[in-house]
């Protein structure tokens, strides 16, 4: 049974955690994830979101299999290039528990909106353990070594609202709006230069990962790719015509 669905709505690849009761984490749920992922790039979509159809967002690892499938370095780093480096924005829509592995796979997106009643936590502390899919480092990524800490040696859930004031989650909405504004942003990316916004990405998380002079290092690279798009051209014919926000961009 698949633990994965998947739909198209215009050009926004929407990815559901799909696995009875709380999307519990296993090797087959990641891999299928990031081969959904790359479905929705294969078939064109600009954006993609994700989503649970469950009553949490996702609960963490499945403590049954954890200890026999574990990750080695070259494993990880396909799992986050596959997730995280994807070509199109990624916006993950939390409601619920997004717990350990749950709350990594949100970080792994560009974007995290919650809804208001939703929970974040690193609880692998508690059993011994540490975030095993990289999510110490990129809570500190976002808002800072000493947040970082925080969350995973003590283990709490948090609050959303407190994560949007550290800088984790970019947005917070009543969970009965949380769907609307979710495709809401999704759909938005999905519309844009996304050539560009590739781009963006790119240099974004070069900067994050490696410093500024690393993204400096592949600025002109990615500049190139943005001059030599469609869209380039649609943008700026576009602006001279009839004003900013005008263009129609059909992200080639």
């Amino acid at each position: 049974m698949s633990s994965i669905s998947y739909e198209k709505d215009g050009a926004v690849g929407i990815v559901s955690m799909a696995k009875p009761p709380h999307n519990l984490i296993d090797n087959a749920m990641l891999q299928e994830l990031a081969s959904t992922y790359a479905r929705a790039v294969e078939e064109g979509c600009r954006s993609i979101l994700l989503r649970s159809s469950m009553r949490h967002f996702c609960a963490g690892a499945d403590l049954n299999v954890l200890a026999s499938e574990r990750w080695d370095q070259k494993a990880l780093a396909r799992l986050w290039a596959s997730l995280e480096d994807v070509p199109i924005p990624t916006v993950a829509a939390v409601h619920g528990a997004a717990l350990g592995g749950g709350f990594e796979l949100a970080l792994m997106c560009d974007m995290i909106i919650a809804a208001d009643t939703a929970s974040f936590g690193m609880a692998e502390a508690s059993l011994g353990l540490l975030p095993l899919l990289g999510g110490v480092q990129r809570v500190v990524q976002r808002a800072g070594l000493a947040r970082g800490k925080e969350m995973a040696m003590f283990g709490r859930r948090h609050d959303p609202r407190a994560l949007e004031r550290w800088g984790v989650v970019n947005l917070v909405a009543a969970e009965a709006e949380l769907p609307s504004v979710a495709i809401s942003w999704a759909r938005q990316l999905a519309a844009g230069a996304t050539v560009a916004l590739r781009g963006i990405k790119t240099v974004a998380n070069l900067s994050a990962r490696s410093g500024i002079s690393a993204a400096d290092a592949r600025q002109e690279e990615v500049n190139t790719s943005m001059w030599n798009s469609a869209d380039q051209a649609r943008g700026l014919a576009a602006f001279a015509a009839t004003g900013p926000g005008s263009a129609v961009f059909e992200g080639d």
